[in-house]
C-alpha cells in the first residue's frame, strides 16, 4: 500500500527547488545551470524536480512567475490608487514611472519578493534572454505594460504615441542593465569613485529614477536634430 503524499513535504519540496533553482540561475544563468546542479543544491533528486516542473525551461519559468506575479500585482495596485487619487485626471509621468520601475526597485528589500537575488536573475535574464524567455517575458508582462502604456499617453498627450512607446523601451533597457548588478560597470569602464566613498546599491533607486525621468523629459528628435526643450516639457 503505497503511503498518501504528504502535501505539505510536497509544498517544502518544490520551494527548496525554486530557491536553489533562483539563486543558480542568478548565479550561471539559464545555459549554464544543469537541473542536476539544482536538485543537488535543493538536496533533492531529479525525480522530484521533473514531478513538480517537468523541464528545466518549465522551472524558469515558475522561479520568474514566483516573483513576478507579486512585483505585478503590487504595480497595478499602486497605478490603481494614483489614478483613484488623480479622480480622473491624468497622472504625472513622475508617478508612472515611480509606480512601474520603483516597484520593481523596491523589491531588493523585500524577501518575498525575491531580494536582491531575484533583481539580478531578472536582470541578467533582459540581458542575455533565450527566446523562450523572451516569450514568456512578454506574455507574463502584457497586461501591466497596457496599462502602464495607456497611463502614460493619457500622461503625455503632445507627445507621440511611438515616441513614449520608445522611450519606455530605453526605460526598460537601462533598467535591466543597472539591475543586472554594479559589477556590470565594470565590462564597460574602469572609472572608480571617489576615494572613501561609502555610497551603497541603496542609492540605485534615485540614481536610476533620476536618469529614468531625464530621458522621458527629453527634447523630442526632429528630422534628426534635436528639438526644442519645450516639446516635451509636460514630462514631470
Amino acid at each position: 500500500m503505497n503511503k498518501p503524499i504528504n502535501e505539505q513535504t510536497l509544498r517544502d519540496t518544490r520551494e527548496r527547488i525554486l530557491d536553489a533553482a533562483e539563486q543558480l540561475f542568478m548565479q550561471y544563468g539559464y545555459e549554464g545551470t544543469s537541473m542536476r546542479v539544482v536538485t543537488s543544491e535543493a538536496g533533492v533528486n531529479l525525480a522530484a524536480a521533473n514531478y513538480h516542473f517537468g523541464s528545466k525551461e518549465a522551472l524558469m519559468q515558475a522561479v520568474l512567475r514566483r516573483r513576478l506575479e507579486v512585483i505585478n500585482q503590487e504595480r497595478l495596485r499602486l497605478l490603481n490608487e494614483a489614478e483613484a487619487k488623480a479622480a480622473g485626471k491624468p497622472l504625472k509621468p513622475s508617478v508612472i514611472i515611480d509606480c512601474y520601475f520603483g516597484t520593481l526597485l523596491r523589491a531588493t528589500a523585500d524577501q518575498k519578493a525575491g531580494g536582491e537575488t531575484f533583481l539580478r536573475l531578472l536582470g541578467r535574464t533582459f540581458t542575455e534572454p533565450s527566446d523562450f524567455i523572451r516569450a514568456f517575458m512578454s506574455t507574463e508582462y502584457a497586461d501591466v505594460l497596457e496599462r502602464y502604456k495607456q497611463a502614460l499617453f493619457r500622461s503625455l498627450p503632445d507627445v507621440p504615441k511611438a515616441e513614449i512607446v520608445w522611450r519606455f523601451h530605453f526605460m526598460l533597457g537601462a533598467t535591466s542593465y543597472a539591475i543586472a548588478g554594479t559589477d556590470a560597470l565594470h565590462l564597460v569602464t574602469d572609472w572608480q569613485v571617489e576615494e572613501g566613498s561609502t555610497e551603497q546599491d541603496n542609492n540605485l533607486l534615485p540614481r536610476l529614477m533620476s536618469f529614468l525621468l531625464g530621458g522621458l523629459r527629453a527634447p523630442l528628435p526632429q528630422s534628426g536634430n534635436v528639438a526644442e526643450p519645450t516639446t516635451a516639457k509636460s514630462a514631470k
